[in-house]
């Protein structure tokens, strides 16, 4: 079949060879990253560009490469700095593709690998390396790779190795650059001082180019939040994934422990889950990524740091564990999955306290993370139903039933046939002890009792009042902006000299409550519990 050619990348004009490639690839137009950075890189001006994995960066530095390295010259032209070796072999991948009707060989160079290998490979001659800041200095020590014909540098989330502690090698590689006529590009979801430092040290008046938050966020990823408390995580997680369609799925934990905990308790109720964190050998980490990438785990679970470089394109789900501390983790977590015009979603698991963290994370996407209930047993039961009755078809058209038959027998004489059904699919729902576990047990949210609120309400009582001059609006904005819940949604507020009573919808109780109890406000530290029915008629 032939593909279509590109006549222009979007109003970017390229050569005939990178439009043949990029058609090939699949590209129809530039992402907003590629259409900001590729014509600046063209004209050989330095570049910042503020942009995450799963936004077309590589793309958006790998298409000005192809087109500005001299393919009959057998020299290293460009090098291309990344965090980790999986996103150095993603990168050499891209760009030999791109560079294919260009005859650009890209040479990926990383820890983990012979080096002998990589000093013949480096002997053929390649006009692109890419690779990791200590091996690529390995090399340079040795004298097997020479950067004096290097043009172009691109240092690839550069944040993610000033986390890593890469910076002296990064300054080590840029010092061997010849300064003139020399380009680079330095890409980074986020900018901290760290690598504003490297850009004015390193970099002669950088262009700055960045995609907008709504970009950085991936607009195809669907964010929720479950609340669940820490107690029961761990069922909450797996009532989410028996219920959502996860093809495969990331889900993140704060520590390596974490993860191995999380791997067991996982396996242990029958899915298929692999640990990735930063204790396993490099030939471990490659066989997990291996069995993982060709679909035969459909779970990978693990720690941020283990994560970085990531970039699988079948991610159908990221699932936040744990919520991460720094909200910028988040940002790079979820941009996982909804790969490039594939849809996703986000699911975050948080305890009633972890509430504060979550508005963290919203002040900096400027989005509100949509809130789901909890899916019940009888949610997943419905959902298994079908797959249920057709398991039960076969077993019957099997016609290899003859111990149960006994058992049945002897109950038909007692009880209902339908009931019999019902309590042996009931037993192969939720197992042997179902009566026990008692249907949503713990997953509620705290039962007030009666608070001498109004019907579907719980009223609290609040050690602050009049002589504090506190007025209604001051305790709406207060609850509104702590908890996230909608303003006008808060019922009746009454305020005296020196504690208030207010009312909130009950389902939105426990979450006011672990938000605002000795939280500050207007400079006082406030004592927040539900009130007691008798108040009610005290005043």
């Amino acid at each position: 079949m032939m593909v279509e050619r590109l006549q222009t990348f979007g109003d970017i004009q390229l050569s005939k060879q990178v439009l043949q490639s990029l058609s090939e690839m699949g590209f129809e137009e530039p992402s907003p990253i590629q259409n900001a950075a590729i014509p600046v890189a063209l004209k050989g001006a330095d570049i910042i560009g503020q942009a995450q994995t799963g936004t077309g960066k590589t793309a958006a530095f790998g298409i000005p490469i192809t087109e500005r390295v001299n393919s009959k010259f057998q020299a290293v032209q460009a090098l291309i700095v990344t965090p980790t070796r999986e996103l150095a072999i993603q990168v050499a991948e891209e760009i030999a593709k791109i560079g294919r009707y260009r005859h650009v060989k890209p040479l990926p160079i990383y820890g983990g690998q012979p080096i002998d290998r990589q000093i013949r490979a480096l002997r053929m001659g390649y006009q692109v390396v890419v690779g990791t800041p200590g091996r690529l200095l390995d090399h340079l020590n040795r004298g097997t790779l020479r950067l004096q014909h290097v043009k172009m540098v691109v240092l690839d989330e550069a944040d993610e190795m000033l986390d890593m502690g890469f910076i002296d090698d990064i300054e080590g590689l840029l010092k061997e650059v010849p300064t003139e006529g020399r380009q680079v590009m330095l890409f980074s979801a986020t900018m901290p001082p760290g690598i504003r430092k490297l850009a004015q040290t390193y970099m002669n008046n950088p262009r700055s180019v960045s995609v907008s938050r709504d970009d950085l966020t991936v607009p195809m990823i669907d964010q929720v939040f479950y609340e669940a408390r820490e107690s029961i995580k761990v069922d909450a997680l797996c009532r989410i994934i028996d219920m959502e369609d996860i093809g495969q799925g990331i889900i993140f934990c704060r520590t390596k422990r974490g993860v191995d905990e999380l791997v067991v308790a996982l396996e242990a109720r029958g899915y298929f889950a692999d640990a990735l964190h930063g204790d396993l050998s490099q030939q471990q980490r490659d066989r997990v990524m291996k069995r993982f990438r060709d679909g035969k785990s459909e779970l990978l679970v693990a720690t941020d740091v283990a994560a970085r470089g990531l970039d699988i394109n079948n991610v159908t789900h990221v699932i936040n564990f744990d919520i991460p501390q720094d909200p910028v983790s988040y940002v790079h977590r979820i941009g996982r999955t909804g790969r490039v015009g594939r849809k996703g979603q986000a699911i975050t698991l948080i305890s009633p306290k972890e509430y504060r963290q979550l508005r963290l994370i919203e002040n900096l996407i400027k989005t509100r993370i949509r809130r789901k209930e909890l899916p019940s047993l009888a949610d997943i039961s419905e959902r298994q139903a079908e797959n249920l009755k057709n398991q039960l078809v076969k077993l019957i058209q099997g016609d290899r039933l003859g111990n149960y038959r006994a058992i049945v027998g002897e109950l038909l004489e007692e009880y209902d046939s339908t009931d019999v059904a019902a309590a042996a699919l009931k037993f192969a729902v939720e197992g042997a002890n179902a009566e026990e576990r008692i249907e949503d047990k713990g997953l509620d949210d705290i039962h007030f009792g009666n608070t001498g609120a109004a019907t579907g309400m719980v009223r609290f009582f609040m050690n602050i009042g009049r002589v504090q001059q506190i007025r209604p609006q001051d305790i709406i904005r207060w609850i509104a902006d702590e908890s996230g819940i909608s303003g006008n949604i808060i019922g009746m507020i009454n305020i005296y000299d020196k504690f208030t009573f207010v009312e909130v919808p009950e389902e939105y109780a426990s979450r006011v409550l672990s938000c605002m109890h000795q939280n500050m406000i207007k400079g006082r530290r406030v004592s927040v519990e539900p009130a007691k029915a008798r108040e009610n008629n005290d005043y």
